[in-house]
């Protein structure tokens, strides 16, 4: 083969992958906040099935879902901390 087709070659090749790689790193951020949001609303859920045995239960919604899903452990923690000293 020629230098001059392979280099076209190689050039179509990034082109494509640059026209259709673009479109997919917002969607998978999408899912990647999708997937963050079920496991916080995962674990508020574990949180109130543990804390009916004390009578305590947080809500779960979308802004409690994000907090504990997007800082984790920690999120859920301030949540709670933020329901016992400002709510209650």
């Amino acid at each position: 083969m020629e230098p001059v087709v392979i280099i076209s070659l190689l050039g179509a090749l990034i082109f494509l992958l640059l026209i259709v790689g673009a479109p997919m790193k917002p969607l998978r951020w999408l899912g990647q906040g999708a997937v963050k949001l079920l496991i916080g609303a995962l674990l508020l859920f574990f949180l109130n099935a543990f804390g009916s045995m004390f009578g305590y239960s947080l809500p779960i919604n979308g802004f409690t879902a994000a907090v504990s899903g997007f800082l984790g452990i920690p999120g859920l923690v301030a949540l709670v901390f933020a329901d016992l000293l400002l709510i209650s």
